[in-house]
């Protein structure tokens, strides 16, 4: 992290949105689970299913099909998935407890908050206003030409907000949103919640600012 990064007071946070915000992974894994049940498979267990919801469609097949983008049908079943998803994208998904207080203070501070994430428009808004949230921006898989860890949408998101990066952290569950902030010039905060992913060792490994036990756990760590 830069040294102007750790100077500067915090003015606003960015969020990732799967496993740091909402709990998204009971809709993927029944998503996922309808595809096993047109083939004759058993379904899933959201605890099977959870490590693997950061990843998207790629981790989701993986798991549930066992597909990778090197297979010859992998493009039409991510099509079959999204499909799926789309029609129920908020049956069991909700916010992680604690994150209704942790948004409510924000607020009461005066701190911006926004959303930065993979996950493309056409399911993020839908979702964010079905849980009844209100960010003062949202920068998702297809705002910018690149997605994290590139810096691009994190960086978009400081310029909607009018601020620039190091006036702003970000708070994640993947490594690649420790490595998205650091390469936007913002402080990185890992949550200890979340779905961490299957191919690393996890926040601690992942070189972040801080990590936090549960959403509250954020104010302590934010810069007056």
């Amino acid at each position: 992290m830069p040294e102007s990064a750790a100077r500067h007071c915090t003015r606003a946070v960015l969020f990732d949105f799967d496993g740091t915000l909402a709990d998204t992974a009971p809709d993927l894994g029944a998503a996922v689970n309808r595809l096993r049940a047109e083939r004759g498979l058993p379904a899933l267990s959201v605890r099977e299913v959870r490590p693997h919801a950061s990843s998207g469609a790629r981790g989701l097949l993986r798991v549930g099909l066992g597909l990778t983008p090197d297979d010859e049908d992998y493009e039409s079943m991510r099509d079959a998935f999204l499909q799926r998803y789309s029609a129920n994208l908020c049956v069991d998904t909700r916010l992680f407890p604690g994150i209704t207080a942790l948004l409510a203070e924000l607020g009461a501070r005066g701190l911006a908050w926004g959303i930065v994430t993979n996950k493309a428009t056409r399911f993020t808004a839908p979702l964010v206003s079905a849980l009844g949230i209100a960010p003062d921006c949202v920068v998702c898989g297809d705002t910018t030409p690149h997605s994290k860890p590139h810096p691009a949408p994190l960086l978009h998101a400081a310029g909607d907000l009018a601020l620039a990066p190091e006036l702003c952290c970000y708070v994640g569950d993947d490594l690649r949103d420790v490595q998205a902030a650091h390469a936007a010039g913002m402080r990185a905060i890992a949550v200890g919640w979340g779905y961490h992913g299957v191919d690393d060792d996890g926040p601690a490994s992942w070189g972040a600012d801080a990590i936090i036990a549960g959403p509250l756990d954020l104010l302590a760590h934010l810069q007056p």
